[in-house]
């Protein structure tokens, strides 16, 4: 028999408004636990332009790109590297609100990850998420797809920390995934992940992933319920479309940011992947007054801001991570950003970004 569901997972289906790009339950107890971990939740919710009453109701949505800020100030503001991994790793399905009793009512686990996989457009948008076979392994991808946010690391990580709870609560709490990826680079507490998952974690990967033995997935969900997963199906399909396309600009940012661990951006690539012409992409750019090398500048300087801060990252490692093939040349860019060099940033108690 499944738990009781929350009263509030079954209400406002038909009055929670516009759907914003996620829905609030993803971010359940986010309040308390930034107290917990020391932080001013008012001033991390202020600068992040998070309602905290928009977390009353899981079925209310909150912009996604407040959604991801709000983690990243979290862990900025609490002085918690870890903030998303810890937040994550603390998450009941059950807090999840729909989403998390799609996969928590589905027959058998495979069936539960691939419910969620399909059901997650309408949880959340301009998200990637995917479950591939890899030979004796199904893959589990995840990865937000937004232009303007560059910044996610906190975000992969809970999340990643959210599918895990879920198979552990079929498979049992020892249960570890064979691999983990995160696309971020190497966090400096990165040993903290591999204790969490019980399993190697690779980063700088294509893909936030888990890697999971397809034996583990014939488990039987213990609490499948098969009217109850219909009808949470059926209330999240009524709060919106699954699908919010974004405009050219930002469209073009998300993809220039995919392409920069595997070098110099390319304009041809990213056109034919929008099924476009390099010109026709080109024009479509022109027409927003922006240009494609203005937003590969844009989205490399605005990385480097966040690679700066993170001291276990040496210069070199940052020029690479941002596409360029020699240190010289992201020194010249980040010259001609800061007026500095990353070196001289870096050690400067009176820089930019401390």
């Amino acid at each position: 028999m499944t738990s009781r569901v929350p009263e509030a997972a079954l209400t406002a289906i038909s009055s929670a408004g516009g759907h914003r790009g996620v829905l609030s339950a993803a971010a359940t107890g986010l309040g308390e636990f930034i107290n917990a971990q020391g932080g001013d939740v008012d001033r991390i919710f202020g600068i992040s332009g998070i309602d905290p009453d928009m977390l009353a109701c899981p079925t209310l949505s909150l912009d996604l790109v407040s959604y991801c800020r709000v983690l990243e100030e979290a862990a900025s503001q609490a002085g918690v590297d870890n903030f998303g991994l810890q937040y994550g790793h603390q998450f009941r399905p059950q807090s999840l609100g729909l989403i998390g009793y799609i996969g928590l009512c589905s027959a058998t686990l495979e069936q539960a990850l691939r419910n969620v996989v399909n059901a997650f457009p309408f949880h959340q948008h301009n998200t990637c998420i995917r479950l591939t076979e890899r030979g004796d392994c199904w893959q589990l991808d995840y990865q937000v797809r937004h232009g303007v946010i560059l910044m996610r690391r906190q975000d992969a990580e809970l999340t990643l920390g959210m599918f895990l709870n879920l198979i552990r609560h079929a498979a049992g709490r020892h249960w570890a995934p064979r691999e983990v990826h995160f696309e971020h680079p190497r966090p400096e507490h990165w040993h903290e992940h591999c204790k969490v998952f019980d399993a190697p974690v690779y980063f700088d990967q294509p893909f936030n992933s888990m890697i999971i033995a397809k034996a583990d997935l014939n488990r039987k969900m213990p609490d499948h319920d098969p009217m109850l997963l219909l009808v949470m199906q059926d209330a999240i399909r009524r709060l919106s479309p699954p699908v919010v396309r974004q405009d050219t600009v930002n469209q073009t940012r998300t993809d220039i940011h995919l392409q920069l661990l595997n070098g110099e951006p390319s304009l041809e690539i990213i056109a034919e992947k929008q099924g476009l012409s390099a010109w026709s992409l080109q024009r479509r750019l022109r027409d927003e007054q922006t240009s494609f090398s203005a937003l590969v500048d844009s989205v490399r300087k605005e990385m480097a801001t966040h690679y700066l801060k993170q001291h276990h990252l040496s210069v070199s490692e940052m020029a690479l991570l941002l596409g360029y093939s020699e240190v010289s040349a992201f020194s010249r860019a980040f010259r001609r950003w800061f007026g500095c060099s990353p070196r001289d940033c870096r050690k400067s108690q009176e820089g930019l970004f401390l």
